[in-house]
């Protein structure tokens, strides 16, 4: 079977750059890919992505070596095996905030007897090999988000759940949920020792944590601190960025004095 390069990753300890769409378009979706991104991930939470758009921007992520991964609505069983069945090869499941979560969530992620998973992987035994069903259990990535009072509260018994691979921290539902704004990379307020305790409960447990950034730097500092995989924010942003860079730039050179002469 294609063996997971970002679990790969997490085991050598090799910080991991996660690349992130909101959009299911495969031409912007293999373009984030091609970038270079360790793994790309489907947001089909917040991001404008519906199951019948996903085979394709999977697909789009399969034409580089990045591990494609989905984050899910919610710890959907059904969606979760979907987003598998269509060749996702690791599951972002939001809202997680208890051990019962995390057994629901890592069941459906696992063929029996580890798991509930039913059998079925259209695409995913061409994207991943014939061998499919014998190294699934092992190779799919089961990533935990702990973004609310309930998930810090019960991060002990979370952690503690076996067949979770990781956590991943959302910033902005975090702060929310302990008073604070919505935002990312924070540096002050209430976020900062909650990212702490998130970062030292995981890595005490042996399980890696990563971080939503929206700056490289930030994202930078992150792995330098101890996250084992960042976003480096996602591909809207890319697109915003440099369209109000470019306009602005544009302004400012209607606004020069004319040269009198083509170049």
């Amino acid at each position: 079977m294609r063996p997971n390069r970002m679990k790969a990753m997490l085991a050598a300890n090799d910080p991991v750059a996660l690349g992130w769409c909101s959009t299911a378009h495969p031409l912007i979706v293999e373009t984030v890919a091609q970038a270079g991104f360790d793994a790309v991930a489907l947001d089909m939470q917040h991001g404008a992505i519906d199951t019948g758009e996903l085979l394709g921007a999977l697909q789009a992520i399969s034409t580089t070596s990045a591990t494609p991964l989905v984050r899910v609505p919610w710890n959907d069983p059904a969606i979760v095996m979907k987003a598998l069945d269509l060749g996702a090869m690791g599951i972002i499941s939001p809202m997680i905030e208890s051990a019962a979560d995390v057994e629901k969530f890592v069941a459906a992620c696992r063929y029996p007897p580890a798991g509930m998973r039913s059998f079925g992987p259209t695409r995913a035994r061409l994207y991943a090999g014939a061998d499919y069903a014998l190294g699934a259990n092992d190779q799919v990535l089961t990533v935990a988000m702990i973004e609310t009072r309930s998930a810090m509260a019960n991060l002990a018994e979370i952690l503690a759940v076996p067949g979770l691979d990781a956590l991943f921290v959302g910033p902005a539902d975090l702060s929310l949920a302990h008073g604070g704004s919505a935002g990312a990379d924070w540096t002050e307020g209430v976020a900062p020792p909650l990212l702490e305790r998130v970062l030292h409960s995981g890595r005490a447990a042996g399980i890696p944590v990563g971080i939503f950034a929206r700056s490289p730097a930030y994202a930078a500092r992150m792995v330098q601190l101890g996250f084992s995989f960042v976003t480096l924010d996602a591909e809207l942003s890319y697109v915003e960025r440099g369209a109000v860079a470019a306009l602005h730039q544009f302004r400012q050179g209607l606004s020069a004095e004319p040269s009198g002469a083509l170049p």
